[in-house]
């Protein structure tokens, strides 16, 4: 199994004021060839709304868009006439489709911790849709909650509110978990069809932080050449064969956020 670091100081970065974000991959003014995409996922960012602030109104076409809320509130309104509140352990995915139109406020008086995630359907021109989905903390603690997973996946249900993993129109599987001191956790690559590829990232959840990673502190075993550890804001590529296992543990003294990624 294969890693590539991508470390929190090296992401993209920008600080609007009303806005503090982190960018995995190339966006806005933000370019980076040798990080534009990673298999269908587009973009990863890490956002900081300011209370009263937020995205006006905008349009998107041809992405599945997700939003993980970390800590605050957020409030989405579409063209598609949803309207919602969402707080942590909520996924919200929007299927964007051949177009919407959607804004995201900072809702109360809390700044509003998410990330936004992005990436390319399998298939163009699908009607818009919109999905919610919860995780509570517990479901998270010291295992896998499976949070998004292709539409067409067993047991994935295309319904606006329901149990289990929002869908996506993409071949991508997102698990998230909150990982203990002392605890680890163990992960197989899906089986069938060719290389898997994957992408682990550790939630800055400390505080925002634009210099060396720091905060929670997570080991990833199964790599070439040994152990890779990451902090908070840290990522990793990672290329595995079908059925490949890696395992995740913390190895410092905070509970871990952190996602992860499993595509084709």
């Amino acid at each position: 199994m294969k890693f590539s670091i991508r470390r929190s100081d090296e992401r993209g970065h920008a600080d609007h004021g009303w806005l503090k974000t982190f960018h995995t991959f190339s966006f806005a003014s933000y370019y980076d060839p040798a990080h534009d995409h990673f298999g269908s996922l587009r973009v990863i960012n890490e956002d900081r709304v300011d209370p009263k602030t937020g995205f006006g109104t905008h349009a998107h076409r041809e992405f599945e868009i997700f939003s993980y809320i970390v800590s605050g509130e957020l409030e989405h309104r579409d063209s598609m006439g949803n309207v919602e509140v969402m707080k942590r352990g909520d996924l919200q995915m929007t299927s964007a489709g051949t177009g919407i139109r959607h804004s995201e406020h900072a809702h109360g008086t809390k700044q509003v911790h998410f990330l936004q995630i992005w990436s390319v359907p399998s298939t163009k021109g699908l009607s818009p849709q919109y999905f919610t989905r919860h995780f509570t903390d517990a479901e998270k603690t010291d295992k896998w909650a499976h949070i998004v997973a292709p539409v067409d996946a067993p047991g994935v249900l295309e319904k606006r509110e329901a149990s289990g993993p929002a869908p996506v129109h993409s071949p991508l599987d997102l698990f998230a978990t909150l990982l203990s001191p002392g605890n680890s956790l163990r992960h197989s690559f899906h089986t069938g069809g060719g290389q898997r590829k994957g992408y682990v990232h550790v939630v800055q959840t400390s505080g925002y932080n634009t210099a060396e990673a720091s905060g929670a502190h997570v080991r990833v075993l199964g790599a070439e050449g040994g152990p890779v550890d990451l902090r908070e804001g840290d990522g990793a590529y990672i290329m595995a064969v079908p059925g490949e296992e890696l395992t995740l543990e913390n190895a410092g003294k905070k509970v871990a956020e952190v996602l992860l990624f499993d595509m084709e």
